[in-house]
């Protein structure tokens, strides 16, 4: 498939921009061969393909600052780019645009025990924040799967969570601070290291905004104690209603887990093959339930967790008798995506969220609705907070079937608003989502989040062509409507 023609006049001045972005980015910090932009024409959500105009490497605010004031004078689109782990298309370049990549930002600047917190820039992984203050009993909550890779700046920008969200909140509930340049070359400062900042909760539009509002520089967040026991309890059952069931009375029963995680039997198989967690393969669903404080709270809390388990149907149950146990239990789970990856040659990774009751019945719902697409769900969810992950197993190389996937997955996601619920937990819109917001959403909701944007990018140059299903920009004398057929990426070109 081929993409919408971009916009002539851009790239008529393409040599222009590259020039100057070599004046303000010197040395190797500007990309424009054909081949070395592959490495960027898309992110997680790898269906979807585009080359860049231009790649820029900035290693300062200042620099970035002098980027985007060239853009915005220029009508020069921009797209912020972090470690490009992202699964909903969201860091996808336009062909007359500017992707900004982060990666050279990636220096943690200040380790403050006293205030608990660190600060760090955006192109800092997840996991890197942890390991610099564990010598000291401390980590940061937020721990995607993607954590290895996925950098702090684009888990601000998707609001990113984990496997310890239930108890320890997303990014949002663990961030104090950050640093942003706005479309007009502006640098602003959001919070900083106390919890709660006075006036608007500007931070809080930021975190989660995909990139639409500015390109952040700088992050604060807190960093934690560890609790002094960790445990975790495998919980396998007959049937994954029943595991849905037991996920609801342990909520029910007023205990909060460090973490809740659920998967089916074709996850369960695929992980225990890759990773050998000792996870049992006669269950058609397993339960990894960790709990952590004081070792008499862990331990009552064990018991209670297991009677539930009883009572709800489960015929597995196996406790970790030391860390290395609990870590090795977690590292299957951890393993969900690269697992899936050796059972099927493509899969679509969904990200709807639901009330946590209606559980068993989406569950129910999602098993009839793969028997009638004809493709195999491998199923993983955060359930403590509802958050699914169904991995939608297709083959990209038979003709239809990714098309087939991606309706299918446009069905899951309808059945998680129709229940209660949204369209995502921590993946974000993006591309993917872009076209179901108005399942969740009245058109007169989707105009009043544009005109926050308006707030911040009045041109609307900062990642056009995501979330929003039809752009209105602002102008002087009002809304300028863009049909939904004309906006970026509306025909986009699949491997």
């Amino acid at each position: 498939m081929k993409m919408p023609a971009p916009n002539p006049d851009v790239l008529s001045r393409r040599s222009e921009t590259i020039e100057k972005l070599r004046q303000i980015v010197p040395g190797e910090g500007v990309i424009v061969d054909e081949e070395e932009l592959r490495a960027y024409e898309c992110d997680g959500l790898m269906a979807y393909r585009q080359l860049p105009m231009v790649v820029v490497l900035p290693q300062t605010t200042e620099q970035i600052s002098k980027v985007l004031q060239y853009c915005n004078a220029n009508d020069v689109k921009i797209v912020p780019r972090g470690a490009g782990t992202g699964l909903s298309g969201g860091a996808l370049p336009l062909a007359d645009g500017v992707t900004i990549g982060l990666g050279k930002f990636n220096r943690i600047l200040e380790v403050d025990f006293e205030n608990r917190c660190i600060v760090a820039q955006p192109g800092v992984t997840n996991m890197a924040i942890t390991q610099a203050v564990e010598d000291q009993g401390f980590y940061y909550a937020p721990d995607p799967s993607s954590r290895i890779a996925c950098s702090i700046g684009g888990n601000v920008a998707e609001n990113a969570g984990g496997m310890h969200c239930l108890k320890y909140g997303l990014t949002t509930n663990n961030l104090l601070g950050l640093e942003m340049v706005l479309m007009s070359g502006e640098v602003v400062r959001l919070g900083g290291k106390h919890l709660d900042a006075g006036h608007y909760d500007l931070m809080g539009v930021v975190t989660g905004s995909e990139g639409l509002l500015g390109v952040i520089t700088e992050v604060t967040v807190r960093i934690l104690q560890r609790p002094a026991v960790q445990r975790a309890v495998l919980l396998g059952f007959d049937s994954i209603e029943q595991g849905g069931d037991c996920v609801a009375d342990i909520i029910a029963g007023g205990i909060v887990p460090g973490a809740m995680e659920m998967m089916d039997r074709m996850a369960i198989d695929a992980m225990e093959r890759f990773v050998h967690s000792g996870y049992p393969l006669d269950v058609e669903s397993l339960l990894i339930v960790e709990l952590d404080g004081p070792e008499a709270e862990v331990d009552y809390l064990l018991e209670r967790v297991g009677k539930i388990a009883k009572d709800a149907g489960s015929t597995f149950m196996r406790i970790s008798e030391n860390e290395a146990e609990r870590q090795m239990f977690w590292q299957g789970r951890m393993s969900a995506f690269p697992s899936v990856g050796r059972i099927s040659p493509d899969y679509l990774t969904m990200d709807g969220t639901i009330p946590r009751h209606r559980l068993p019945e989406v569950l129910a719902e999602m098993t009839k609705m793969s028997e009638t697409y004809g493709l195999r769900v491998a199923n993983v969810f955060h359930a403590g907070d509802g958050n699914l992950h169904p991995l939608i197993l297709f083959d990209a190389n038979k003709q239809g079937e990714l098309e087939k996937a991606e309706t299918f997955g446009a069905e899951i996601l309808k059945l998680c608003v129709r229940v209660g619920g949204v369209l995502s937990g921590e993946h974000g819109i993006g591309v993917e989502k872009r076209d179901l917001m108005v399942e969740m959403f009245s058109e007169a909701d989707l105009d009043q989040q544009q005109r926050l944007k308006c707030a911040f990018d009045p041109e609307g140059l900062l990642n056009p062509g995501k979330v929003y299903p039809t752009l209105k920009r602002c102008a002087e004398m009002g809304w300028m409507h863009v049909k939904a057929d004309k906006l970026p990426f509306s025909d986009i070109p699949r491997f």
